[in-house]
């Protein structure tokens, strides 16, 4: 299978961190495994350097190997013994060196302010944040370095990769417009959309996808990150409380409960330990975390309850796949009614976390509230963003229903803390009253 450089936003972020820096400190590309880092990285090399030596710490040459174990103070030694060994001049100032899974080499991680310092050549590292962790507990992080956050691609990534680079901008104009799409247009943009949720953002899965245009073939390739990802959780942890949540993840959205219930899934654990877990999970970036805001007002993390969360996959195409796994793997039959919304199933849980993945990859850290009111009626507020010095309430149904319940009870209780009420559905734009009914691709321009 030949493999494909898609275009990522982060190269831009990259672009800009090489010119604001200008030699003044590295950076390092953190994110889950699978997500298209080292590709990226490599990539950037070729491309805005003259020359660059790639060191992939996973696959280390054994005389790199003896020069990281010994040579790590000397660096006129080590960079004359580096472009020996690889076979590339390096120029000052027009050169980069890339760490590739640093989190292997913690002594190389705690080097880089040596390497910043000296001031020759740039330094680019990437890490999974899943190993980072285990790997950095008796050495000193450095100072001199930038940290650029790197997600599954986002939806206008995945149009890219389709070779699709016009709809993202026609949509926003219509968003920005306030305009209908029109049945037609519509029932196509949520078409496509509904692709995305299938196929998912991670590059392997969508390569796959263009490779074969086989559904069935692309649910095998994201069960393999799955698995390599249970084993990661694994390592992390070897009692495998957190594989169990990570697993329980699809089953706890299905039933509607106001938070996840740990406790169902894993026994006899403390507090303590429990928000031990949670915060490797968060640090993995292999699941998106909202927290309830007990308080919802402008700051939402002042209020935000660590005890009451809800957890979503990072990717919701490897949210579909984990939802079927009790099938050794997931028909073709069951993707294609999936993809034309005929599957007699409860999508309601998939559209939240693409929702969550699509306001994660915006920049929005995430926050839901749930509130009991005197009849006692329970109701939820889906998700909560913080604009300005107000709220923006968002209730997300995976049907054409414009109800919205929760999203009028709530605005009634917080009149004067609510900027705009958005409603995000399969429909087409309209305006229900002070309701923004929006359909679900527009969620990225939020």
């Amino acid at each position: 299978m030949s493999e494909r450089i898609f275009r990522r936003k982060v190269y831009q972020k990259m672009l800009d961190w090489k010119t604001n820096s200008a030699g003044k400190s590295a950076v390092l590309i953190e994110g889950p495994r699978r997500v298209g880092k080292s590709t990226l990285v490599q990539h950037f090399a070729e491309q805005e350097y003259e020359s660059y030596i790639l060191l992939d710490f996973a696959n280390l040459h054994p005389d790199v190997q003896e020069l990281v174990d010994t040579s790590l103070t000397n660096l006129d030694y080590l960079f004359m013994r580096l472009q020996i060994i690889y076979n590339v001049t390096l120029v000052e100032r027009k050169s980069a060196i890339v760490f590739d899974e640093v989190q292997l080499q913690p002594k190389v991680r705690q080097a880089i302010k040596y390497f910043v310092k000296d001031g020759r050549y740039d330094y680019i590292e990437t890490g999974s944040l899943i190993s980072i962790r285990q790997n950095v507990q008796n050495i000193v992080i450095p100072s001199d370095e930038d940290r650029i956050r790197m997600y599954p691609m986002d939806y206008e990534e995945f149009r890219w990769a389709l070779g699709d680079h016009a709809s993202m901008t026609l949509l926003k104009q219509m968003f920005d417009g306030r305009q209908q799409l029109g049945e037609a247009a519509h029932r196509y943009s949520m078409r496509e959309f509904r692709l995305y949720m299938l196929v998912g953002g991670m590059p392997q899965a969508i390569n796959e996808y263009l490779e074969t245009k086989n559904l069935q073939q692309v649910d095998a390739m994201k069960r393999r990150i799955l698995n390599l990802y249970a084993d990661d959780l694994h390592k992390l942890d070897p009692t495998d409380k957190l594989r169990a949540m990570f697993w329980a993840i699809p089953a706890e959205l299905s039933k509607k409960a106001s938070h996840f219930q740990a406790t169902t899934v894993i026994e006899n654990v403390k507090q303590y330990q429990m928000q031990e877990l949670l915060e490797m999970l968060r640090e993995s970036m292999v699941v998106n975390i909202a927290y309830h805001a007990t308080d919802p007002n402008v700051g939402l993390a002042l209020t935000a309850d660590k005890t009451r969360y809800k957890m979503f996959l990072a990717d919701t195409g490897l949210f579909v796949t984990l939802a079927f796994w009790d099938k050794d793997f997931t028909e073709n039959i069951i993707y294609q009614k999936l993809w034309a919304d005929k599957l007699n199933t409860n999508m309601g849980y998939i559209f939240e976390n693409v929702v969550a993945q699509m306001l994660r990859a915006t920049g929005y850290e995430l926050y839901y509230h749930t509130f009991l009111t005197e009849d006692r009626h329970n109701y939820e507020v889906d998700f909560l963003l913080s604009k300005g010095q107000k709220l923006v309430p968002i209730e997300v149904k995976s049907s054409g229903y414009k109800t919205h319940k929760s999203l009028d009870v709530f605005c009634g209780k917080y009149p004067s803390r609510i900027s705009e009420r958005i409603l995000l559905y399969t429909k087409d734009y309209q305006k229900d009253g002070p309701t923004l009914c929006l359909p679900v691709y527009f969620t990225p321009f939020l």
